[in-house]
């Protein structure tokens, strides 16, 4: 008799043990069945968001992929976990549901991280291509300070789930930020810089900048809480505090209206009489050109009696404010100048010397002792 019931109990404990088995293995079945259907649609609806011109879906269907994937293996793992718990006694298996609220959070905020990065880049490359401006520097300090508030929710939101009073950690928080302030003086100085910059906004990324006042010239390339970067002409980065732009002065030759052509040229004494002419054509020529603009300030006049030269100057303002362009504007005009010139048979100047000498001036010649009168002036 005793046989048979120790035989029972041993049956009795199998069946259980296969059917704790049937249940794990049911739930990581179902898991890896709801991952592999739930990725399939989330690829399909990817490849149709694609298509679509607005940022939201795709950054949307893009950034739900991964954490969707993690937090199913999270919820499957967890509701496995609590199906053993429940027919073990195992200390480890007690700390579950709290692992497992924690990993959600942290998947929401990965999501949510995901999706404000993908919205930043979908912007700031579909923008330029439906033809619309976007301001990449308000667009990335958006995102930078959304990430931020994101990270600084989630951190609380886990404080709060392990057991800490979360007014409890804002007043340390309020009493460490004075000695933290203190300590990282430098760093906050840098922090409200970038802040001014995204506020006051004297330059944003792309612009070509430079400072009368510090070795600072090239292209901004990113603007970030600590440095700005810059990328100087001979394409060697240049990293710059922030706190440095709020007690200099910043040019921003990038938002310019136009560029200014501004030169000194000189004819020659002995073509005196032909300046007056000379002066008109040149003016002449700068009305008429296609890429000088006539709203601005045009002025050609005579300017001085220089020491071997007589000079005009030219003042104007070119259309294009692009580099290059400007320069092959500005070399046609100096070109057609110096065609009129050369038309009214007269030379531009280069520097002479003449001298004046009283009497006449005798010198001995090298071959004989026969001396060679030279003129009184040369």
């Amino acid at each position: 008799m005793s046989f048979v019931i120790e035989l029972l109990n041993t049956f009795k404990v199998q069946s259980e043990d296969m059917r704790l088995f049937i249940q794990v293995f049911s739930i990581v079945f179902c898991t890896l069945l709801l991952n592999f259907v739930s990725a399939g649609i989330l690829r399909r609806l990817h490849k149709k968001s694609k298509l679509t011109t607005t940022p939201w879906d795709e950054a949307l269907i893009d950034a739900i992929r991964k954490p969707a994937t993690v937090l199913i293996w999270v919820v499957g793992i967890a509701f496995a976990a609590k199906v053993l718990h429940q027919n073990t006694e195992s200390v480890i298996l007690e700390s579950v549901p709290t692992v497992r609220d924690i990993a959600i959070i942290l998947c929401v905020g990965w999501f949510l991280q995901r999706f404000i990065a993908r919205v930043e880049a979908n912007l700031l490359k579909r923008s330029p291509e439906n033809g619309k401006h976007v301001d990449q520097t308000t667009i990335n300090a958006i995102g930078k300070l959304l990430r931020i508030s994101v990270m600084i929710t989630i951190g609380l939101i886990i404080l709060q789930q392990l057991g800490f009073s979360i007014s409890g950690v804002l007043a340390f928080g309020g009493i460490g930020g004075v000695a933290i302030g203190f300590a990282a003086k430098e760093l906050l100085s840098n922090f409200f810089g970038a802040l001014m910059i995204y506020m006051d906004r004297p330059f944003a990324v792309g612009d070509w900048i430079r400072s009368p006042d510090r070795n600072i010239e090239g292209t901004v390339v990113d603007i970030g809480w600590r440095i700005t970067t810059i990328t100087t002409f001979d394409k060697r980065p240049l990293y710059v505090p922030n706190a440095t732009f709020t007690s200099i002065a910043v040019e921003n030759p990038s938002r310019m209206s136009h560029r200014r052509i501004n030169e000194v040229i000189g004819v020659r004494y002995d073509d005196g009489s032909r300046l007056p002419a000379i002066v008109a054509d040149v003016k002449a020529m700068l009305l008429a050109h296609e890429e000088i603009d006539q709203d601005e300030t045009l002025m050609v006049n005579f300017d001085k009696f220089a020491a071997s030269s007589l000079d005009f100057f030219i003042y104007t303002f070119t259309r294009t404010t692009n580099w290059v362009r400007y320069h092959e504007v500005k070399q046609d005009v100096l070109f057609q100048i110096m065609q009129i010139i050369e038309q009214h048979g007269a030379e531009i100047a280069f520097p002479t010397s003449t001298i004046h000498v009283p009497g006449s001036l005798r010198l001995a010649s090298e071959n004989g002792p026969d001396p060679v009168e030279m003129p009184t002036s040369a």
